[in-house]
């Protein structure tokens, strides 16, 4: 149950070099908040390997899902958004399909969370063109040839328009966009904790226990 009710599932999207350090906490704070994590694969009896070497067994393929099934699809960064068969600036055609899932959710209001190669994927798609949005830096998703750039923010992580983005070294700051926009952390609980996973603060931990207790 989460916040009185039954959640529909958190989907996290996986693909050959999904780099593993990007949603784990987000996954993790959103299971322990009773959202089911359920993995999405272009092919679902295909296993994935994460840049790790982590192999991952799908739960469903991605032309399976349905946005109204759903609460939330992540979109982590991995290789195969830029190293593709097509040139790289234009990159990431084997990922497409999850940009365009991406889409499906947001015109259907189904919140999405990209980070790190995942924005140039969505950049590519045109929705970062009109929606603040973050990235490693603006040259990068400027090198997809998107027309967003002047909505682009130099934050650790931002929220707009139903989509959440972050560059690939703010793990921590795309979490707590995420699980505070689905109600698992809020107010003071969700400082205190972005403090204590982000700043190591220890007075955090004290108000987080002190929640709990």
């Amino acid at each position: 149950m989460t916040n009185g009710r039954t959640a529909k599932p958190v989907h996290l999207a996986v693909y050959d070099t999904l780099a593993d350090w990007e949603s784990g906490h987000a996954t993790a704070h959103l299971a322990r908040g009773g959202y089911e994590i359920r993995t999405v694969a272009l092919d679902a009896g295909r296993p994935v390997t994460t840049i790790g070497g982590v192999r991952i067994e799908p739960d469903l393929a991605l032309d399976e899902l349905r946005p109204e099934d759903s609460s939330l699809l992540i979109l982590t960064g991995a290789d195969l958004w830029t190293e593709t068969s097509g040139a790289a600036a234009a990159g990431g055609d084997d990922l497409a399909p999850f940009a365009r899932k991406a889409r499906a959710f947001l015109d259907a209001g189904v919140p999405v969370a990209a980070i790190c190669g995942a924005t140039a994927g969505l950049a590519r798609e045109g929705l970062l063109d009109d929606r603040a949005h973050t990235s490693a830096v603006p040259m990068y998703l400027a090198a997809t040839g998107y027309k967003g750039g002047g909505r682009y923010v130099d934050a650790d992580a931002v929220s707009d328009g139903g989509l959440i983005t972050a560059g690939p070294t703010e793990p921590v700051a795309f979490a707590r966009e995420i699980l505070g926009g689905l109600g698992v952390f809020e107010g003071e609980l969700l400082d205190a904790w972005y403090r204590l996973f982000h700043d190591s603060d220890a007075t955090a931990y004290e108000t987080l226990q002190g929640a709990q207790g």
